[in-house]
C-alpha cells in the first residue's frame, strides 16, 4: 500500500518520484515496464542508436501511412528506467514562448512554466544571463568536441541571414546555435541521473522494474491503484491511497487509460473492455514532428563515420573525449518560411554523419545530414486499442501529411536548407546527393521523395489533451475527467506539439504536476 502509484519511470517518473517521496510521511512506488539503465551503450552518448530495436525499446511501429507511400513506420520508445530520456539525442530545447501561450490554459502559459524549467536546469557553459536556471538535477551542457563541419553550417546559417542565438532556449527561439545538451562529463545524463538515482535509497521510495502496468483499477470511480504483471509473469496489485499517476508517455498512457475502461465507448465495447468513464478523447489528437531533409556525400574526412575507430574509442575511454562524446544533433536552425507567422515553422538539425535509417544503415563514406522538421503539423492522429490484451501493442496512427498546409511547409524548409548547402561556408563540404540520391527537380519530384524517406524525430504528444473545455482528457490540474484519483503527467497532456523538443518540456510538465499533487 502506498500513497502515490507513479506508472512510468521516465522523463516525468524519474522526477516526481524525487519530488513526491521528498515527504518522508508519504510512501512512493515507480512501475517501469522496462529493466535497469546499466547497459553501456545507454551512457555514451553518440551510441544511442545502438539500442534501437533492442530489450531496451518499446520498437513500435505505426499503422500504414496512407500519404507516406503506405509505410508503417518504425518509433523507438525508451523501455527502461530514465524512459526515453536513457535513448534520446539529449536535446535540451524548451519550445517558443508562443506555444505554451498558445495552449491557453490557466496557469500553463510561458511565464507560468519558466520558473520549472529553470528548477530543472543546472547550466554551465557560456551561459551569461538568465536564461536557465543554474542549481537543478539536470545538467545542461555544450558539446566537449564539436565537429568540425557543424561550425561551417553555423557559418552557412550567418550567411543566410539568420540571428546568431545567445542560447537556444530565449523566449523567441528563432535563430540558430550549438545544442545545448543533457550530457556532463562526457556521459548522457538522463532524467534517472538527475532525479531518481540520487534518491534511490529512500526508504520511502520503491521502484518495480520488470513491471507492466496492466490497468488502473476503479471502485466506484475513484482511483485506488494499479494492476501489473512483474518480469516472472505473476499479476499483483499496488493500492494508491491519494493518487495514481500515469507517466507513460504520449504511447503508453492513453494505451493504459483506455484498457482501464476510460475512452470512447464503441471503440472500448469494441475490444471488450468494460465501461469506466466515457472520455472520447482519449487516444485522439496525436501529434508528432515529421522529419525529411539532405543526406549528402562530404569531401571533408571528419565525419561521425569514424566514431567507433579504435582512435576515438580509446579517447572516450580515457578520457572521455572525441566523437562518442557527440549527441549526433549537434546543431539547430529554426526558420519561418514566410513572414507574419508567431514563430518558427521548421527546425534545421545538423549531423556530421550519414544518419540513415534510424542509424540502421552503415553510410556508404563520409557525409553528413541536414535535417528539415515540421514543427507544428496541422494533421492528427489516434492511439487506438488493438485487443484488450495489455501486452498486444496499441495501433498508432500519427495521419502524417494529411493536411495539404503541412506538406507545403516543408516543401518550402527542404528547398530553404538545400540552398543553405550552396553557401560559401559550407560547400566546399558538399559532395554528390546519398539520400535521396538524386536532386529533385520540382516541387512535385521533392514531394514523393518525401513521402519515400520521411521519418519520426521521435516527438509524440497529445494523446491526453489538457484543457478547460469538456472534450479535453484532463484538466488544468491534470486530473484525469470523469474520474477521481488519477492524473496524467507527461507528454500525452500537451494541447498542442511545441516548437522545439519534447523532453524538457515533459521534465517541466512533471515538475509543475508535483507541486499541483502537493497542493
Amino acid at each position: 500500500m502506498y500513497d502515490y502509484v507513479i506508472v512510468g519511470a521516465g522523463s516525468a517518473g524519474c522526477v516526481l518520484a524525487h519530488r513526491l517521496s521528498a515527504d518522508p510521511a508519504v510512501r512512493v512506488a515507480l512501475v517501469e515496464a522496462g529493466g535497469p539503465d546499466r547497459k553501456q551503450e545507454i551512457h555514451i552518448p553518440a551510441a544511442f542508436s545502438k539500442l534501437f530495436k533492442t530489450p531496451l525499446d518499446w520498437n513500435f511501429t505505426t499503422e500504414p501511412q496512407k500519404h507516406l507511400a503506405d509505410r508503417g513506420l518504425y518509433w523507438p520508445r525508451g523501455k527502461m528506467v530514465g524512459g526515453s530520456s536513457s535513448i534520446n539525442a539529449m536535446m535540451w530545447v524548451r519550445g517558443h514562448r508562443a506555444d505554451y501561450d498558445g495552449w491557453q490554459v490557466p496557469g500553463w502559459s510561458y511565464d507560468d512554466v519558466l520558473p520549472y524549467f529553470h528548477r530543472i536546469e543546472r547550466r554551465v557553459g557560456s551561459n551569461n544571463d538568465d536564461t536557465y536556471g543554474t542549481d537543478g538535477p539536470m545538467w545542461i551542457e555544450e558539446l566537449r568536441d564539436p565537429n568540425p563541419l557543424t561550425a561551417a553550417f553555423l557559418a552557412a546559417c550567418a550567411e543566410s541571414g539568420m540571428t546568431r542565438l545567445r542560447e537556444l532556449n530565449e523566449p523567441d527561439n528563432t535563430g540558430f546555435s550549438p545544442t545545448p545538451v543533457t550530457i556532463h562529463k562526457g556521459r548522457r545524463f538522463s532524467a534517472a541521473d538527475g532525479y531518481l538515482h540520487p534518491v534511490r535509497k529512500r526508504p520511502n521510495l520503491e521502484l518495480i522494474v520488470g513491471g507492466l502496468a496492466e490497468r488502473v483499477i476503479f471502485e466506484a470511480g475513484r482511483a485506488t491503484g494499479v494492476a501489473y504483471r512483474g518480469s516472472d509473469g505473476v499479476k499483483r496489485e499496488l493500492t494508491a491511497r491519494r493518487e495514481v499517476i500515469l507517466c507513460a508517455g504520449a504511447i503508453g498512457s492513453p494505451h493504459l487509460l483506455l484498457l482501464s475502461g476510460i475512452g470512447d465507448p464503441d471503440e472500448l465495447a469494441a475490444a471488450g473492455v468494460p465501461l469506466v468513464a466515457a472520455a472520447p478523447g482519449v487516444g485522439k489528437n496525436l501529434q508528432d514532428h515529421l522529419s525529411t531533409g539532405w543526406i549528402v556525400h562530404t569531401p571533408t574526412p571528419v565525419t561521425m563515420v569514424d566514431a567507433e575507430k579504435p582512435k576515438q574509442i580509446l579517447s572516450y575511454l580515457l578520457r572521455r573525449r572525441g566523437m562518442l562524446t557527440s549527441n549526433v544533433a549537434e546543431a539547430v536552425a529554426m526558420i519561418h518560411t514566410e513572414p507574419g507567422l508567431p514563430g518558427p515553422d521548421i527546425e534545421l538539425i545538423f549531423a556530421p554523419v550519414p544518419f540513415l535509417d534510424h542509424g540502421f544503415t552503415d553510410p556508404p563514406g563520409h557525409g553528413f545530414t541536414l535535417g528539415v522538421i515540421l514543427l507544428q503539423p496541422e494533421s492528427t492522429g489516434t492511439v487506438k486499442l488493438a485487443s484488450a490484451d495489455p501486452t498486444v501493442a496499441p495501433e498508432i496512427d500519427p495521419n502524417y501529411l494529411d493536411h495539404p498546409e503541412d506538406l507545403r511547409r516543408l516543401v518550402a524548409g527542404s528547398w530553404y536548407a538545400k540552398d543553405m548547402l550552396a553557401k560559401p561556408a559550407l560547400a566546399p563540404h558538399v559532395g554528390e546527393p546519398m539520400r535521396p540520391d538524386v536532386w529533385p527537380a520540382d516541387d512535385l519530384e521533392l514531394e514523393q521523395l518525401m513521402r519515400t524517406y520521411a521519418e519520426t524525430l521521435y516527438h509524440p504528444v497529445g494523446t491526453a489533451r489538457m484543457g478547460t473545455d469538456t472534450g479535453s482528457v484532463v484538466d488544468e490540474q491534470l486530473r484525469v475527467r470523469g474520474v477521481t484519483g488519477v492524473r496524467v503527467a507527461d507528454a500525452s497532456v500537451m494541447p498542442r506539439i511545441i516548437r522545439g523538443h519534447t523532453h524538457a518540456p515533459t521534465m517541466m510538465i512533471a515538475e509543475r504536476a508535483a507541486d499541483l499533487i502537493r497542493q
